[in-house]
């Protein structure tokens, strides 16, 4: 076991990823795929498309014969046929002759062009004008322009969403290789904590960490499971911690982190323990605890919400895209560049997240920092973002440009 409040850098708390296996891998069919994460590399199978087809109702020209049309002078085209939605054409077009065609049609042998039929008037049943000079390639997509035979499609640890599940539809993919998703297990702890239901006594708080934390658990693509409130009691939180661990694959404490020494003598009566670190140079958070019982995670958040969370969004969510079999991040944090409102002072040897609500002064973003206490949620609820104040530095000036990380 290690010392106890052996307090870590954000970058060491993360590193200790490694440590830990990601899920096993799954079969499953297409339509259960989204939000999955893929375990196979997918490579194209064939073109796609696989032949040259319209973007455009019209007709398919040799583009040759519409060069120089215009309104006063048009090409003459001689319609040779029509080429079906869905069909292929037994007949090919030469210069000086034209094919009827849909959207999404396959043009016919001969033909590298489409005209849009706006840009056409019909003189008889088999004679066209043309009043405006196609390109080659014009409202056509080649073979091949959306993705080539043997190119890579998605790489193994991709997130996947509607657009990803279309593309494995397009190459026929009905069942797919991925991550079983992993089982969070989720306990609140505290004399003081009450469940939702009841009207909190003096003294007493309602359970909000287990909403919090299972709503974010969601966001990750992993499978919450809350196993309510424990009481202040060493025999009982083991009890809880021990069931957490056979049945799922992450436990989350919240609350009692700071009290440290309870902890740690529970968790060393764990099958297998370990305690990874006590401590992070963050703020708010810095009392997390990592700790590992039979190869399963299981983290001490701080009890207050705002803490918990923000150290959830920093370091406990990419633990669960790492198991959950994520190559690099699952969903791209998103941040804008503002000026600061007012100076912010912070102690050096933490990095400080600044929760701040953005507004637009004089055509400028603006970031407002909304001040208050870790136990206070309204200060998460009013947020865009968040702003980091760096390990060594004292503050921020009014007016600093800095770099916002919006909230989901």
């Amino acid at each position: 076991m290690k010392d106890f409040f052996n307090v870590v850098t954000i970058e060491q708390a993360l590193a200790f990823r490694s440590v830990f296996s990601e899920m096993e891998i799954e079969t499953v069919p297409l339509m259960d795929a989204y939000e999955r994460v893929l375990a196979e590399p997918v490579t194209a199978t064939e073109n796609l498309p696989d032949f040259r087809r319209s973007t455009m109702d019209g007709f398919a020209v040799r583009a040759t014969s519409t060069f120089g049309a215009t309104e006063s002078n048009p090409a003459f085209l001689t319609v040779k046929g029509t080429s079906l939605m869905g069909e292929s054409s037994d007949f090919s077009i030469g210069t000086g002759e034209a094919c009827r065609i849909s959207t999404g049609g396959m043009l016919p042998d001969g033909a590298d062009s489409v005209v849009m039929i706006e840009h056409t008037e019909a003189m008889d049943s088999t004679t066209i004008e043309v009043y405006r000079s196609a390109a080659p390639g014009q409202h056509v997509i080649e073979p091949g322009e959306d993705f080539l035979k043997d190119e890579i499609l998605l790489a193994e640890g991709r997130w996947l969403r509607a657009q990803e599940i279309g593309l494995l539809a397009a190459f026929g993919r009905d069942t797919l290789k991925v991550y079983r998703k992993p089982v969070v297990a989720i306990i609140s702890t505290g004399d003081e904590v009450v469940p939702v239901t009841e009207t909190p006594t003096p003294g007493k708080i309602r359970d909000i960490n287990s909403y919090t934390l299972t709503s974010m658990v969601k966001a990750c693509g992993a499978v919450p499971v809350s196993y309510g409130i424990v009481r202040d009691n060493s025999e009982s939180l083991y009890q809880s911690l021990s069931l957490a661990l056979k049945t799922s694959d992450v436990v989350l404490v919240s609350g009692g982190s700071s009290v440290g020494a309870r902890d740690v003598t529970i968790v060393s009566a764990l099958p297998q323990p370990r305690i990874l670190f006590h401590g992070i140079s963050i703020s708010p958070g810095k009392p997390t605890i990592l700790a590992m019982s039979q190869n399963k995670a299981l983290w001490g958040l701080p009890g207050h919400v705002v803490s918990a969370m923000i150290v959830f969004l920093k370091i406990v969510k990419p633990f669960i895209e790492h198991i959950s079999g994520v190559k690099g991040l699952m969903s791209q944090t998103i941040r804008v560049p503002a000026c600061l409102s007012r100076n912010l002072s912070s102690a050096q040897g933490r990095v400080d997240y600044v929760r701040v609500k953005l507004k637009t002064v004089d055509g400028k973003l603006v970031a407002d920092p909304i001040l208050g206490k870790s136990g206070l949620i309204n200060t998460m609820v009013k947020a865009d973002g968040l702003i980091e104040i760096g390990l060594n530095v004292e503050g921020l000036d009014q007016g600093e440009p800095v770099e916002v990380e919006l909230l989901n």
